[in-house]
Order: structure tokens, then C-alpha cells, then sequence
């Protein structure tokens, strides 16, 4: 099995019990050992985490036994931590590494292997590369992942809180004094992963009242995927109408991605939470540098770039495009669809639970709510709308859907002209002023991905309608 263990946008991901059990992640934990050794950052140290998922500390002890019997020191959580204070972890100490086993948003029956690197972010495609390659070298020269004897775990593997240090460097990084004298009420939605213990201990300690949603560690998440777009989104939205809460937040099973209620208990997707980070960056704090988009986000990021004068880049869809660009310069924001948007001066990680602070701290500073910065923000860049679908298909039909899209792409789609076709990542169809629609094949789950974002919102249901019969070969 170890032959198809491939690292995708974020990771590598597998169903539990099948590609993902503990034989493989040893082997994958022996070739992170092997590749820090080259690297020679095997001195350095490494950090394992993990989240709430069913057995993930089962397999972080697993790496950590492989990665202390290779050699390294071993800093294993003691209990689930969310990525970014893991991540976090990792510049503090001046480790060489880290390791997070967590799929994220996927599916309960998924669990994954992040990687993280010395400079406290996702492990660029080069690195997993090799990574794989040293799985494959290992398999077919007959070498087993070294563990060490369980007897042995605790006196060679060192026990360790992420969390104080994480929440310092909060502190350090918000306003939390002004957050507090607000007097706000706000609801949290942890979707019963491991943010709990983090962004509500912050915002308690600050003043602010706080309001627990889905805050139990569930490994089957409540039967919801943990990723807060807006259908899975409707405990946080009953609970602000019901508490009478200034806002909610809301966190994805490892805390890295983000997603808002506003006071009525609408949703404010993660377009418009880059954007309004964008201008709380921007106008309030008064910062600068460049402004990095994945490829299925929102046109209001790259208006709002140019209106403010500053450099703008797009990259394919995955965080570990962004946190590339961030060690090459100064990145004030970059961010992707999924909610994973990281900031200057902090980690070039995504981090779900910072964010969240900002647009309190953004609420606070302009003394408007929620809901009013979003209508602040439409009245600057105009009215922006946006959907998405997951279709699970055959392997074999998503490769003749992406291949027929790349090869013969309509003159027109939904009766919009198609006036641009953009393959950075996927296919993508420019529908001038209207909108666009992007299909792309998922890097973590076996599913395409349809997006479109238009200037109405019947142009958006127009063109999912349209996206959706395209892809399973039904459109006229």
C-alpha cells in the first residue's frame, strides 16, 4: 500500500483502516525521519500533534515512536491541539519540523499526515516529493520504519502543551484589551474538533462572553465533515439569533481554516472574511506587501489589491502555494476558497482561530458590526456571490470531464460567452463581467470541485445548475 501513499493539496489523506492505518504512517513517519536527516535538520527536533479524529493518537504515537527511534528529539502533544499552535510550536522552540496527523475538513472516515517545515509552515511540493520518494526507496529496499519498544515512549518521547505559547503570541498579536472592554457576547463553533481550549480560552480571559457551540471532541463529528462553509454552518447561525450574539466563529477540525455568522445569522463565507482581513490589514493597522489568492477565490481579493496599490499574485488552490511566496517577500495576506488564510508578521500557516480574533478586533476598531463591514466591503468592490459543489465520480469520468474542458471549452456557458480560459489550476471559464465557474479535480478527496462566483445570485445557481449536469455528462 505504501506505493500509493501520495501527498495531495495539504498532506497526505486516506480512509482509516484502508490506505491510512498505523503500518502506513510509520512508513511515512520513516521517511520524514530519513528526509530530516538529509536535510540536516534532524538535531532540531520535531513536534508531533494531533487532533480529535477516531485513533489520531493512536498514529501520533506511532510517528513519534519512528521518529525518536531514527534519532530525532520527540515533542508529542498531550492531547489534540489545533495545527496552528502545533505549527506555532515549531518557531518557538526552533525545531526542524513538525508533524500533524489531522484531514483537516474531510470526512470523519478520513484522517491525514501534514507536514511542516523549520520555518514554521506547510512543507513545499518539493519536500513532499521527496518525501514520497524516500516511502518508494524504502519499500523496494526491504527497510521497515524503526520504532521504538512502547515501554520506551514515554521516557524517549517528551510530553508537551502547544497551547500556552500559542495563545502568547495571540495576545501579542491582537488587541485583545480593545476586544474586551466591548462588552460582546459571541458564539464559537468548534464543529468538535480541537480548537476547543484555544479560541474560547482567549477571548475568556480577554472579557468576552462566550458561547459554545459543537464544543465536545466527536471523532464522527456530529455527522457533519468539519469544514465551515455555509451548509454546515446551521447550529452557529441558530445559536447567534438565539443568544443574541455579536458574531459567530467558526473552525474547521484542526482550527486552521475560518468561517463567521454575522449578528442576523448570516453566514460570511471565507471570500469575504479575506476580504474584510484585507482591509483591517490594509486601512486600520496600516500595513503593507503583497497580497497572494488561490485560484478558486474571489474576485474581490484582487480588486481590493489594486485599489490599494499592491502587488497581487495568484497561485493553484493549496496553502502551500502561498506559504512559498511568503518566504520569498513580504506577504501581507494570502488565503485560499476553503477558508485557510494566513497574515504578516505571524507564521506562513494558515491559522483559523488569528483570524477569527482580527474581524473582532476589526468589528470593535470601526465600531460596526458584522454584518455592516459586509455591506462596507460590497459598497467598495460591488456585489459578490459564490458557490460550490463536491460530486463524487469515477476516477476515469473526472479525468474525461477535466481532459474534454482543456481540450474543447465552450464558446459559451449558461448563456454567458466564455471570454477567457484560465488551466492554472483545474479549468477555468472567464465569463467577462458575469462571473466565472472553475472545475477542478480535489487534491484530498476523490471528488470534483465545481466554483462560481457572479454578480447575482440567480447567475450563480444559473451556472452550478449548468456546472453540475456538465460534469456528470448530462448537459445538453
Amino acid at each position: 500500500m505504501s506505493a500509493d501513499i501520495r501527498f495531495g493539496t495539504d498532506g497526505w489523506r486516506a480512509v482509516i483502516g484502508e490506505d491510512f492505518t498505523v503500518a502506513n504512517v510509520a512508513r511515512v513517519a520513516q521517511a520524514t525521519a530519513d528526509w530530516l536527516v538529509q536535510e540536516g535538520r534532524a538535531g532540531d527536533g520535531v513536534v508531533v500533534g494531533y487532533d480529535t479524529r477516531f485513533q489520531s493518537r493512536r498514529f501520533a504515537e506511532e510517528a513519534a515512536s519512528v521518529l525518536a527511534a531514527n534519532g530525532l528529539r520527540v515533542l508529542l502533544c498531550s492531547a489534540p491541539a489545533p495545527t496552528p499552535a502545533v505549527t506555532w510550536a515549531i518557531r518557538q522552540h526552533g525545531l526542524g519540523g513538525g508533524v500533524m496527523i489531522t484531514a483537516s475538513h474531510n470526512p470523519p472516515e478520513y484522517n491525514g499526515f501534514k507536514l511542516k517545515a523549520h520555518y514554521a509552515g506547510a512543507a513545499l511540493p518539493e519536500m513532499t516529493a521527496q518525501v514520497e520518494r524516500l516511502v518508494a526507496h524504502n519499500r523496494d529496499a526491504g527497510r521497515e520504519p524503526r520504532r521504538l519498544d512502547p515501554h520506551d515512549l514515554p521516557r524517549r518521547v517528551e510530553p508537551f502543551d502547544p497551547v500556552p505559547g500559542y495563545l502568547a503570541q495571540l495576545e501579542r498579536y491582537v488587541d485583545l484589551e480593545a476586544v474586551g472592554r466591548a462588552g460582546l457576547r459571541v458564539v464559537v463553533d468548534f464543529m468538535h474538533g480541537a480548537g476547543r481550549g484555544c479560541l474560547d480560552r482567549v477571548l475568556e480571559q480577554a472579557g468576552v462572553e462566550v458561547v459554545p457551540v459543537r464544543a465536545e471532541q466527536r471523532p464522527d463529528f456530529g455527522g457533519t465533515p468539519p469544514e465551515p462553509i455555509p451548509r454546515n454552518l446551521r447550529p452557529a447561525r441558530a445559536a447567534v439569533v438565539l443568544h443574541g450574539a455579536a458574531a459567530g466563529l467558526c473552525l474547521d477540525g484542526d482550527a486552521d481554516r475560518v468561517a463567521a455568522v454575522d449578528e442576523e445569522g448570516g453566514v460570511v463565507d471565507a471570500h469575504r472574511v479575506f476580504a474584510l482581513l484585507l482591509q483591517h490589514l490594509h486601512e486600520d493597522r496600516g500595513l503593507d506587501g503583497t497580497v497572494v489568492k488561490t485560484f478558486a477565490g474571489s474576485r474581490m481579493i484582487q480588486r481590493l489589491a489594486l485599489a490599494y496599490g499592491l502587488p497581487y499574485v495568484e497561485t493553484p488552490v493549496g496553502f502551500k502555494h502561498v506559504c512559498r511566496r511568503a518566504l520569498q517577500e513580504t506577504v501581507l495576506i494570502g488565503g485560499e476558497e476553503s477558508g485557510g488564510i494566513g497574515v504578516r508578521d505571524h507564521m506562513p500557516e494558515r491559522d483559523g482561530i488569528l483570524c477569527n480574533l482580527l474581524l473582532l478586533e476589526m468589528m470593535v476598531q470601526r465600531g460596526r458590526s458584522l454584518a455592516g463591514l459586509v455591506e462596507d466591503l460590497m459598497d467598495r468592490v460591488g456585489r459578490h456571490h459564490f458557490d460550490r459543489a463536491d460530486l463524487r465520480l469515477d476516477p476515469g469520468r473526472v479525468d474525461a470531464l477535466m481532459q474534454r474542458l482543456r481540450e474543447a471549452p465552450p464558446d459559451a456557458f449558461a448563456g454567458f460567452p466564455v471570454t477567457h480560459v484560465d488551466p492554472l489550476d483545474g479549468v477555468k471559464l472567464i465569463l467577462g463581467d458575469h462571473g466565472w465557474i472553475l472545475f477542478r479535480a480535489s487534491g484530498t478527496e476523490p471528488v470534483v470541485r465545481i466554483y462560481a462566483e457572479a454578480d447575482e445570485p440567480a447567475k450563480v445557481r444559473r451556472l452550478m445548475a449548468e456546472g453540475v449536469a456538465c460534469a456528470r455528462g448530462t448537459a445538453g
